[in-house]
């Protein structure tokens, strides 16, 4: 079998690589069709070989230590750069593609994602996509569930988001920053407007996501949240917001930047306020972006600079 250092194995690396993206031994035994025993087996030896803890198992399943989170970039290097030489000289297929994003609701983010996945040279791969709550992205990157968080910061929220992420052991890079508009639906009286002000929206349901347990000013995905609203709805779901929008006339406040393909029955109007949103993607600072996600974020900006917004990075 191939080794890499210290009598490590590729298939200790590939078998923990699998682990930490399911969060569960057993659910990784069933995907890699290998007994439960021996996963754990493989596992304690690899700890013992690199001499230091990289899982915290409980009954839930198990998470990475802070030296597991590190290892396991330096493991998607190595696995990925195998696979590469294999595919240039040894002539075999392009190996298994990896990749999870964690995002706020944007139709840009899943657009970007629809373009990655249909550009993938790969006869395998395994992707996910979650559009979920601001804390759970900021959760999913430190614990490695996603490699990538696409969400936004601004005046308000900005300290509170430095604080998360850099607790969390996770860096913001801004992607572009965009002026505040409402999504409503084309039948909406506010949808032929060339702009919209908070007066207009006075009387209309103000559609917002929810944001669970750790529910927060700080934490909303949608600005001016602390304004507020005679009629309010908290949804989970962008098809939900979306539905709401038309059936009841709703708006959401969020950055302009829509898919006709994915969302052809919204728009888009410029909100009249003194606020910008700066988006921006963010990964662990401790270990390097896999080429799987480096080709998503460059997905990410052709998505953003087709719609004639200037990047930042």
């Amino acid at each position: 079998m191939p080794r890499v250092s210290n009598d490590i194995t590729l298939q200790q690396l590939r078998y923990f690589i699998e682990i930490a993206s399911e969060g569960s031994i057993s659910a990784a035994a069933d995907l890699l069709y290998v007994a439960q025993p021996t996963l754990s087996a493989a596992m304690k030896d690899l700890e013992a070989r690199v001499g230091r803890a990289l899982l915290i198992r409980s009954a839930r399943g198990v998470e990475l230590t802070v030296d597991g989170v590190e290892f396991l970039g330096y493991a998607r290097q190595v696995v990925e750069q195998v696979a590469l030489l294999e595919q240039r000289y040894v002539g075999r297929q392009p190996s298994r593609r990896l990749l999870g994003v964690s995002t706020q609701h944007y139709s840009f983010a899943v657009e970007a994602f629809v373009r990655m996945v249909d550009g993938a040279d790969a006869d395998e791969y395994e992707f996910s996509l979650r559009e979920t709550r601001t804390w759970d992205i900021i959760e999913d990157v430190r614990t490695l569930r996603s490699e990538v968080g696409i969400l936004y910061r601004n005046d308000f929220n900005g300290k509170v988001i430095a604080k998360l992420l850099r607790d969390a052991g996770v860096a913001f890079h801004p992607l572009f920053v965009a002026a505040p508009h409402i999504f409503v639906s084309r039948r909406n009286p506010l949808a032929s407007r060339d702009h919209a002000t908070l007066a207009d929206l006075a009387d209309l349901p103000r559609l917002t996501f929810d944001q669970g347990a750790n529910n927060s000013f700080y934490l909303s995905e949608e600005i001016l949240s602390t304004l507020s609203s005679k009629r309010e709805i908290r949804v989970s779901d962008r098809a939900t917001i979306f539905n709401l929008m038309i059936g009841l006339d709703g708006y959401t406040i969020s950055t302009g930047l829509i898919s006709d393909d994915l969302d052809p029955g919204i728009v888009a109007v410029p909100l009249d306020v003194d606020e910008r949103i700066e988006i921006g993607w963010i990964a662990h600072t401790a270990i390097p972006l896999s080429e799987q996600a480096q080709t998503y974020l460059d997905e990410v900006r052709a998505v953003v600079a087709r719609a004639g917004v200037e990047l930042l990075d």
